[in-house]
């Protein structure tokens, strides 16, 4: 299995993203790239005491320490 075979079996499921500067994205996985950039649909980003929704956001993908 190839990086990108895991993602594309993630497709339309709930995930959890943690960027390089600690934040935490939940949301459902819509699209991914070669470059691991991410559309999350429903996105909740979590920073400190802080949740921010989003109804679709972009994830950069050089920005992300991990998805789970």
């Amino acid at each position: 299995m190839k990086p990108l075979d895991a993602l594309n079996e993630l497709l339309e499921n709930q995930i959890m993203v943690k960027l390089k500067n600690g934040t935490e994205i939940q949301g459902k996985l819509k699209a991914f790239d070669i470059h691991i950039n991410l559309v999350l649909e429903n996105a909740e980003l979590k920073e400190s005491d802080l949740t921010k929704k989003f109804p679709k956001l972009f994830v950069r993908g050089d920005m992300i320490l991990f998805v789970a």
